[in-house]
Formats: C-alpha cells, sequence, structure tokens
C-alpha cells in the first residue's frame, strides 16, 4: 500500500486546485488548472492531449493521458475525473479530490504494462449549467469514442471521494433505495445503472480486496436521482458500461457546492484508503500480470 505518499500527493493536488487556483470556470482558472494537469502528466513521463471543443464562445478542453495495452491494445478502460467547479466556488471535494485520485493514479502507474490500454481522461463542463447535456466534455468525449469505434470496455468516473463521517444518521439516499444501507457516511459508494452491473460487482470486489475502507455499491435504474449525476452518464448515452466511485455528495456532504468546500473538511487517511482501493480496480481491469 502507498498511503502515506498517496496522502502527501493528494494534499498538494487538492490545495493546488482549491486554494491556489480555486474557481475552475471558463471566465477563471479552468485554463489554469488544465495546464497544471498537462504539467503533472508530462513530469510522470506522458504526452497529454487535449480535445478542444467550443461552447456558446468559449474554449473547453478534455485532456486525455494514455497507457497503450501489451497485450489487448484496442480494448480501452477510462478512469476519469471532471476538473471544472460549479459557480466560482473552490470544489475541494467537488471535484478536487477526483481529479487528485486519477493524477495519483497516473503516476502509480506512469511506467506499468497493463494488458489492455489504459486512459486517465480529466474532463470540462461537469457542472451546470452543462449538467447531463451534449455540451459536457465527458459526453463530447465518449460521442468521440463511439465515432471512431473505440472499445471502451469500461469507464469509472471518480467524483467527490474526500468525506467520511461516523456519526449517525449523516448518511442519506435518494427516494427508491431500499432499506438496508448504512446510516453512516464512512464507506465509498459505488454507483451503476443494470447494463453495467456486471463492471460494478468485479471493481466492487477489487476495491474490497485492495484496501480496508468500507464500500457499498448500487445498482439501480438510471432515473433514479444521483444514480447519473457525473461523467459515467455520458458514457451511458453511447452504449459502454461506466460506474461512478463517490462519497455521495449531497447525500452525506453538508459544504456541497458551497464556499465551505474547501480542503480542511476532508479525511484525508480515508481519502488516502479510497485511492488504494481504487489502484486495486486499475491492476485488476487492466489485467495485470494476466494473458
Amino acid at each position: 500500500m502507498l498511503l502515506a505518499l498517496n496522502m502527501t500527493l493528494l494534499e498538494k493536488h487538492v490545495h493546488t486546485l482549491s486554494v491556489q487556483i480555486g474557481g475552475r470556470l471558463a471566465s477563471s482558472g479552468l485554463e489554469t488548472a488544465a495546464a497544471y494537469i498537462e504539467s503533472e502528466l508530462r513530469s510522470y513521463g506522458y504526452t497529454p492531449q487535449r480535445q478542444t471543443f467550443k461552447i456558446g464562445g468559449h474554449t473547453f478542453s478534455n485532456i486525455e493521458a494514455e497507457i497503450k495495452g501489451t497485450k489487448h491494445p484496442g480494448t480501452v478502460l477510462v478512469f476519469g475525473a471532471h476538473y471544472d467547479t460549479v459557480g466560482d466556488l473552490p470544489g475541494a471535494d467537488d471535484n478536487a479530490t477526483g481529479v487528485a485520485s486519477v493524477l495519483e493514479l497516473a503516476q502509480t502507474f506512469a511506467r506499468s504494462s497493463p494488458a489492455r490500454t489504459v486512459r486517465w481522461v480529466f474532463f470540462t463542463n461537469e457542472e451546470p449549467p452543462y449538467f447531463q447535456s451534449p455540451a459536457m466534455g465527458s459526453y463530447v468525449y465518449a460521442k468521440r469514442c463511439r465515432a471512431r469505434h473505440e472499445k471502451i470496455d469500461a469507464m469509472v468516473s471518480i467524483e467527490t471521494i474526500g468525506y467520511y463521517t461516523d456519526k449517525p444518521n449523516s448518511q442519506t439516499y435518494p427516494i427508491g433505495f431500499h432499506p438496508g444501507y448504512p446510516d453512516r457516511g464512512n464507506f465509498l459508494g459505488f454507483v451503476a445503472d443494470l447494463k453495467s452491473a456486471l463492471l460494478l460487482r468485479s471493481a466492487l470486489k477489487a476495491f474490497r480486496i485492495s484496501t480496508a475502507l468500507p464500500a457499498e455499491g448500487v445498482v439501480a435504474p438510471s432515473s433514479i436521482p444521483g444514480i447519473g449525476w457525473s461523467d459515467h452518464w455520458s458514457f451511458w448515452q453511447f452504449g459502454y458500461k461506466a460506474l461512478m466511485i463517490t462519497d455521495t455528495a449531497p447525500y452525506r456532504y453538508p459544504y456541497y457546492h458551497t464556499a465551505q468546500d474547501t480542503p480542511d473538511k476532508l479525511d484525508w487517511q480515508r481519502f488516502g484508503q479510497a485511492v488504494d482501493g481504487i489502484q486495486g480496480i486499475v491492476r485488476t481491469l487492466a489485467a495485470f500480470g494476466q494473458p
């Protein structure tokens, strides 16, 4: 496990994005954040690529870095996070934690040899007013994948994974969830639609083997509130299997989409444990050491 290293790197990335850069909008901060992400990827040995597009007079960019598969290069796994914020807010948990996680994963596996191709993708425009629309960066990206007939075996959206609490009744759920889930927000959530059920089971199993942090999974229709609330939704629109990994955001985090979403609210130790677990997912899905 690389928990101590994870924590140091995660704190650096989250602080840079949410404190030094702050709000990440087209009008301010977004390009600075993109340049930071590219610089980090280059320092790990990648050659990041931009997918640039225009919406409403503004130019936006998704950022991609890739490790080519050694045995099945045409089979692709996408691990992604959005780097924009809602309004001019710091967005420490939403979603500097996701960006920090994908950066840490990219560094950890930079010199690895997975059987399948792995892509680290940083999306723009996940937040309103672009949320669940063709202007989402992930929608633009997934649309291009489909147009190129790319075989995306799985997409994992890493979304708000830094807040945990053991307080009773701190965890709530959308209407439509069956009873029996924990009432304390001390676990990481795995969320998928019905077509992505097998992907969720594989990811959840790999996560639980790799870390002591509790995890819960739910497979449900995308019509239930919260099920499609991130970039995995875009991949569903093009027929790809995808899931979201999350601390459940507004169903737990009292500072969601507020100016108080700052680094001091995060649980760094459990955040590091979460990233350890996601490393296990990468190893399993990318088939390290497998034929």
